[in-house]
């Protein structure tokens, strides 16, 4: 929830007016439950979505690592406008397939995350991703260009 990457999405997104929401998934800080593989902390986003989302009110949603897996899944289920993946943990876990129009960014020097195995997972989808030159996974001194490629996305794709 507080990681600089999380951070840095949120602002860009609260930047374009829009109402955000962070939170630790189960058992992480100060947050109730245990690791469920995935299961449930998609179970618990979408939890978020429902406790939070006005009625049809237009949804984005943004997830970095681990949470870019949980943020694809939650979107198969409900269809966000804006959909950014940072560093989606693709070499771990079974990212879902996403719209076309989805940021997907990646920092070719990912030391989590081969950039080779989200190219794979992105390559069957014929999904563009954006590649950060010389980025790492936490995108250490590119903040403001990761905050500037999202800013640019919500922008071009504005309604």
């Amino acid at each position: 929830m507080d990681n600089k990457v999380v951070v840095t999405l949120a602002r860009a997104f609260v930047q374009r007016g829009w109402r955000t929401a962070r939170f630790n998934f189960r058992g992480i800080g100060g947050s109730g439950g245990e690791w469920d593989e995935g299961r449930g902390e998609i179970d618990d986003a979408l939890a978020v979505i429902t406790a939070l989302r006005a009625g049809d009110e237009p949804l984005a949603l943004a997830g970095f690592s681990f949470g870019a897996y949980v943020a694809s899944h939650a979107a198969s289920q409900t269809h966000p406008r804006h959909l950014v993946l940072v560093g989606p943990a693709s070499q771990n876990f079974t990212v879902a397939p996403v719209p076309q129009g989805t940021l997907v960014v990646h920092g070719e020097a990912d030391e989590v995350v081969p950039l080779a195995a989200t190219l794979e997972w992105a390559r069957p989808q014929a999904l563009p991703v954006v590649v950060v030159p010389g980025g790492g996974h936490f995108f250490h001194g590119q903040l403001a260009l990761l905050k500037s490629l999202v800013l640019q996305h919500l922008s071009a794709s504005a309604d």
